[in-house]
């Protein structure tokens, strides 16, 4: 990760303290700036928008969560394993998921995940990209593994996980 200016740490490290308690909608650049006391120039030179660097923080998270993941190839090969892997991606981030996806951003976090592994699958394997089997099984697939993890996250992490995974039975013929 490149080194990042000290003026743009303050404006995310103050973009999560306020998110933590307001929704993003509620949240204004004259506040941010106040709160980071920087100009509102300066925040003007890395964002666009309050909704631009929710975006930004959201898409480096989804990123982050992709590059810690061991076998990206396991997707195909191993959905199970991948399964356990991408949850456990989750369960390292989950302070900062909680915050960044909270409220009307909640249904982002699905949503960016897909577009990410669809990507990634589809770079392993361009033959997949206008499968539709494939595609409806990977939407299936995240949809359905992040919303059943998401309504059972105060149970024990590792048992979800692990019947989340026991569910996942497909593997691509490759």
């Amino acid at each position: 990760m490149k080194k990042m200016p000290k003026s743009q740490k303050y404006i995310i490290e103050t973009f999560l303290e306020l998110r933590k308690h307001k929704p993003l909608e509620k949240m204004s650049v004259v506040e941010l700036c106040k709160k980071a006391d920087i100009n509102k120039s300066t925040f003007y030179v890395y964002y666009h928008d309050i909704y631009d660097l929710s975006e930004q923080l959201e898409d480096e998270m989804v990123e982050n969560i992709k590059n810690s993941l061991a076998d990206p190839e396991s997707i195909i090969k191993d959905p199970q394993s991948f399964t356990k892997q991408l949850f456990n991606a989750f369960s390292k981030e989950n302070e900062k998921i909680a915050i960044l996806f909270a409220d009307s951003r909640s249904s982002q976090l699905p949503h960016k995940i897909l577009k990410t592994l669809q990507e990634l699958v589809f770079s392993l394997h361009p033959e997949y990209r206008n499968n539709q089997e494939i595609n409806i099984i990977l939407t299936y697939y995240i949809y359905g593994a992040y919303y059943a993890y998401n309504e059972n996250k105060n149970n024990d992490h590792n048992y979800v996980v692990s019947v989340i995974a026991s569910l996942i039975k497909w593997k691509a013929d490759i």
